[in-house]
């Protein structure tokens, strides 16, 4: 019997259970799915202490890769064997489980398992910041908060392959390190330096276009000082907790800027936009313009350990379950 981890509460990384689980047979528009690996994602932590409810009980893990082992009826497309990837809906967590077919892309040869799993979300979260959100291009200057994060070293490369000059933050001289080696220009250390008047040295006074912060409590209001007038904040996490409420004035005393809180689902939640997205993901890894860095591996069942090495802010780059 194929087992997963299941969480029966919302708590600590202790929550966390191994356990024997029924998969079955895939119904109309699924396939069954046999894992090699799955990813791990803050989103997965605010899953786990509630902080997103979802319904009880539950397996969380929203990203994944593995081989099709059975299909249902009125699947297209896809069949027995074939090599695939999702990021969304939950349920990564699993040795074997059953998916809605249309949330599946077909891996490329040049993709492996381990990558596709350690970038889905990730990957598409950032083909949409800066492809979409805010178009990122040449001689744009940028920052980007959690530089040596999953999304960030992905985020970083990307956009200094669209020829930005990128700005980073980073907690210790070796992620400095690891952000500088996947495209960051200018790293700051932001436990020993103020950002916001580092930003305003490198960008010369004149301040940046945008801001991508997926920090949150911590580092969005000096944030909105480091854009110039009509500056993008783009937040998109919340790592060092949720941030505080603001009145909309905010905005406009700081220079008239835009906020938004874009969520991946809400970019790829039809067929067409899925599929866009994780092509041009798929482009520009196999390119070899984006390195995918899986930094920590650990196994499934071991899932706590991920957690809590996670939350401890001890991870870098990608992190993947495997199975």
């Amino acid at each position: 019997m194929p087992r997963a981890i299941q969480i029966r509460q919302t708590g600590g990384p202790e929550v966390l259970n191994w356990t024997p689980i029924e998969v079955g047979e895939p119904g109309s528009g699924q396939v069954r799915l046999r894992q090699a690996a799955a990813g791990l994602n803050y989103i997965d932590v605010y899953h786990r202490t509630g902080y997103y409810p979802q319904p009880l009980p539950f397996i969380p893990g929203l990203e994944g890769a593995g081989t099709v082992e059975a299909i249902g009826q009125d699947v297209r497309g896809l069949k027995v064997g074939d090599r695939v990837a999702y990021a969304g809906p939950a349920g990564g967590y699993s040795e074997v489980r059953l998916i809605e077919a249309d949330r599946l892309v077909r891996l490329p040869d040049a993709i492996s398992f381990d990558q596709a799993a350690a970038m889905m979300l990730q990957g598409m979260t950032a083909q949409v910041l800066i492809r979409q959100v805010y178009p990122v291009k040449a001689g744009d200057l940028i920052l980007v908060h959690a530089a040596a994060g999953g999304t960030g070293l992905i985020l970083c490369q990307w956009a200094a392959a669209l020829g930005a000059t990128v700005i980073g933050t980073v907690s210790t001289e070796a992620k400095a390190e690891l952000a500088h080696a996947h495209g960051c220009k200018h790293t700051i250390l932001y436990s020993k330096q103020d950002f916001v008047a580092e930003v305003s040295r490198i960008s010369g006074g004149d301040k940046l276009p945008v801001v991508f912060d997926s920090v949150g409590k911590d580092t969005f209001l000096p944030s909105l000082d480091c854009l110039r007038s009509r500056g993008l904040m783009v937040t998109f996490g919340q790592s060092s907790g949720p941030i505080d409420p603001i009145a909309p004035v905010l905005l406009s005393q700081k220079g008239s800027l835009f906020l938004t809180r874009p969520m991946l689902f809400h970019y790829i939640a039809r067929r067409e936009e899925l599929e866009a997205c994780a092509n041009e993901l798929f482009d520009v890894v196999a390119s070899g313009k984006v390195r995918i860095n899986v930094n920590q591996r650990f196994a499934l069942k071991d899932a706590a350990d991920a957690h809590r090495a996670l939350e401890a802010r001890a991870t870098s780059g990608s992190t993947i379950l495997t199975i």
